[in-house]
């Protein structure tokens, strides 16, 4: 048995009854439950379509999203996000980057990172070198002016925490933002890269080893093994190529507002909705919502 789950924006609810009807008539599945009214919405059906990509295209013009998947553990136990983009709506290195006067070079190199056109590593070391001499007090003013956090974060971690799940935010960014995000949203744990800083100035410099895609598939292997969970037990998010590793491996893999080289090869695509669309497609309904 599977579940069809459609939904739009939360600052846009204009799903169709209509709409959800007429796809669970001609899919067969059964009665439509509502998650949220005019947001989300789902319903059963006996296996995935064979024209479910082609419907989700022109889903996607309606700005509706469309996720199919097995119904039996679809509710995760744990959570395994990126930050940038993703729990947050910026990319953090390029905040500093326009402090240090070098923003849109650094964006572009971002970019292309994250569409998986460069080494992850490579690019990063390459991006840190340009903040060299920024003062560290600088961190501290960009947290506070600059980073704001994705809509639906809260209620998305205190909802899974509420249900007995385990949250941790694995990131390719830096520790001084991973730390303040996390407490902000209510993960159990973090793990990021360290800059390295002399004198009150930030080095040019990352810690070594690089955190990037292979240590998040080793966080979700470390994490599951400690907590005693198997990686289908995992609900990973992620926008950039750096987390494809995590996306493929976790029971659930979403790419959230995700490059489009990333959502190609991703099962679950969240465009529209914000990051409730976690709970969504898990089962939980609006009413069941912690922190919202």
């Amino acid at each position: 048995m599977f579940t069809a789950t459609l939904l739009c924006s939360p600052t846009n609810r204009t799903l169709d009854p209509a709409l959800v009807d007429s796809l669970r008539n001609a899919w067969g599945g059964g009665d439509a439950v509502w998650l949220a009214m005019d947001e989300a919405a789902e319903f059963a059906i006996g296996q995935a379509p064979a024209n479910q990509w082609d419907v989700w295209a022109d889903l996607q013009k309606l700005s509706v999203d469309l996720v199919i998947q097995p119904t039996i553990g679809r509710r995760k136990k744990m959570l395994l996000a990126d930050m940038d983009s993703t729990m947050i709506q910026q990319e953090c290195i390029d905040e500093l980057a326009d402090e240090a006067g070098v923003g849109d070079h650094v964006r572009d190199i971002t970019a292309r990172a994250m569409n998986g056109e460069l080494d992850f590593e490579a690019a990063l070391t390459e991006r840190v070198a340009l903040l060299k001499g920024l003062n560290v007090s600088v961190i501290t003013s960009v947290l506070n002016e600059r980073i704001t956090l994705m809509p639906g974060g809260k209620a998305l971690v205190a909802t899974m925490k509420a249900n007995g799940g385990y949250a941790a935010l694995v990131s390719g960014g830096f520790t001084a933002f991973t730390q303040s995000v996390a407490t902000q949203l209510g993960f159990d744990e973090n793990r990021a890269n360290r800059l390295l800083t002399k004198d009150g100035t930030l080095t040019g410099q990352v810690e070594m080893p690089i955190l990037g895609r292979a240590a998040k598939v080793d966080a979700l292997e470390q994490i599951t093994k400690r907590l005693g969970l198997g990686e289908t037990d995992v609900l990973a998010v992620g926008d950039g190529a750096n987390d494809l590793g995590m996306l493929e491996r976790a029971g659930t893999g979403v790419a959230l507002h995700a490059k489009p080289s990333v959502a190609a090869q991703c099962e679950v695509r969240i465009n529209h909705g914000d990051l409730t669309a976690l709970l969504y497609v898990q089962g939980y309904s609006q009413d069941e919502f912690a922190g919202y």
